[in-house]
């Protein structure tokens, strides 16, 4: 059973002659235990893609599915308790709040979101991860690298059934590049989660299970 489904999507922006066709009709599908790649230039549709899977964009048309519960359907309360309960983001600029220090940043998502990790579930992540002695550092005192490491923490501490990266190597270096890619591929292996990564880096497409190529919307397995 897949994970997440879309059967015929297309997103369309403006009308009349200033009508953009973002994503043209799209059919995809994830299982449990994928990392897939979606690649393509700057303007080609990934962002338009991640967004509307991630229920943050609703589709013109068609239907969007995260584990039999159709995002289309919903209001947008509705679509926000599935994303809170579903889905993890991780972000190219890590997406942290710069007052809080690592392990608040975790304990933040208590307040809002029951069914997280244990406690001997999290000491697992933050060994796994190597940023278990960063606990106490706020963002700025952060690497790059070790910021997309504590992203990571972050999107998998709440247990999502997908996890979505919008380029999350693009401010990195190859060695902290293939690091975090390599982290994505060995906690979507072994916490059985659907991965996906929206990026340009062809580098990266090594580690995916599948690889789709998006061009003037139009999205194809390669």
């Amino acid at each position: 059973m897949a994970v997440l489904e879309l059967k015929q999507v297309k997103k369309t922006f403006g009308s009349g002659h200033k009508q953009v066709e973002a994503l043209k009709e799209t059919n995809f599908s994830a299982d449990k235990g994928e990392l897939i790649a979606i690649i393509g230039p700057s303007g080609s549709g990934k962002s338009t893609f991640l967004t509307i899977v991630g229920g943050l964009l609703t589709p013109t048309s068609g239907t969007v599915i995260i584990n039999n519960k159709n995002l289309t359907d919903m209001n947008e309360k509705q679509r926000s308790k599935i994303r809170l309960k579903e889905i993890g983001f991780v972000l190219q600029a890590s997406n942290l709040v710069p007052f809080l220090t690592v392990a608040n940043q975790l304990k933040l998502l208590d307040q809002v979101k029951r069914g997280n990790m244990t406690k001997s579930q999290l000491e697992e992540l933050y060994e796994d991860l190597g940023i278990g002695d960063l606990r106490t550092k706020y963002p700025a005192d952060l690497s790059g690298g070790e910021r997309q490491r504590v992203a990571i923490a972050k999107a998998l501490y709440s247990n999502p059934s997908i996890i979505l990266a919008d380029e999350p190597t693009a401010s990195l270096d190859s060695d902290r590049a293939y690091e975090v890619m390599e982290l994505l591929k060995s906690e979507t292996k072994n916490k059985n989660t659907t991965t996906i990564v929206v990026t340009h880096d062809t580098r990266l497409v090594g580690y995916c299970d599948k690889v789709f190529n998006m061009t003037d919307g139009v999205l194809k397995q390669v």
